[in-house]
């Protein structure tokens, strides 16, 4: 089942759960009917729901080389159909056209879009900033209340990339690509149990799973106020909670976060 995201007076977004919990996004640009798939978990959800509202596939932009998020772009690349993906994983992604790193900007319809490098899951995550409409679409390299597993990158690569991410406007959208904020939501009460906002937060989390509603997405404004990983350079709390010290540097810091998060089993 699919469920409207975000409607816009120039982009529509459509939240298309695949697998167990990823989400899949369809981007519409209204004026000139281009449209976008984010990541490719699976075909069907997708060709469902194109062929729903009648829409036809131009782009399909992928975030990183997982096969959770580009498995299925050579069975939806028909005719005329253009897949981006990061320059540094450009042999990793099926089908790649357009290979786009960081500082990089295309035009989708009439939107202009802004490559993000947010490196750290994978050394070459990007993400697809629409600075006009205020939404970003981040793959994995952050979650509500959370931010994906270090596979690939560094401490140092993933803290930048968090602070890129970090330095968007509050009202941005954040479109991810996972349902795990329940999970994340654990995590992030155990570390700062002290923030309010947080607990109003994970209540919300809790209420909407427990009725099978979606967390996701969100804004940049909630993670800065609740996230972990955008926060530890600013909360006391969570750094004694991750057992940090002042001798450690930031990046060192978010890695005693992320390995807390890694071990956590609440």
């Amino acid at each position: 089942m699919s469920s409207l995201s975000s409607d816009s007076s120039a982009v529509e977004v459509i939240r298309v759960p695949c697998l167990d919990d990823n989400y899949g996004w369809i981007i519409h640009e209204k004026d000139t009917g281009a449209t976008a798939i984010v990541d490719t978990p699976e075909a069907g959800p997708y060709q469902r729901e194109l062929a729903k509202r009648g829409w036809s596939l131009s782009h399909i932009f992928n975030t990183h080389h997982h096969w959770d998020h580009t498995g299925s772009n050579l069975e939806l690349k028909g005719d005329g159909v253009t897949i981006y993906g990061p320059v540094k994983e450009r042999t990793k992604i099926p089908g790649i056209d357009c290979a786009v790193g960081d500082g990089d900007t295309f035009e989708f319809g009439n939107q202009k879009i802004e490559i993000l490098d947010v490196g750290g899951h994978t050394k070459g995550h990007i993400a697809y900033h629409f600075p006009q409409s205020q939404l970003v679409f981040p793959g994995d390299a952050i979650f509500a209340l959370g931010c994906g597993k270090m596979f690939e990158g560094t401490p140092t690569q993933y803290w930048k990339s968090l602070q890129t991410l970090r330095s968007l406007p509050d009202p941005t959208i954040i479109y991810c690509a996972h349902e795990y904020t329940m999970g994340n939501a654990k995590f992030a009460i155990s570390v700062e149990p002290s923030n309010e906002q947080l607990v109003t937060r994970v209540k919300d989390v809790y209420d909407k799973r427990s009725k099978g509603l979606p967390t996701v997405p969100s804004t940049m404004g909630e993670e800065k106020q609740t996230n972990p990983f955008l926060r530890f350079d600013i909360s006391d709390e969570i750094r004694t909670n991750v057992g940090a010290t002042d001798k450690d540097d930031l990046s060192t810091i978010f890695a005693k976060v992320r390995s807390a998060k890694d071990n956590f089993r609440g």
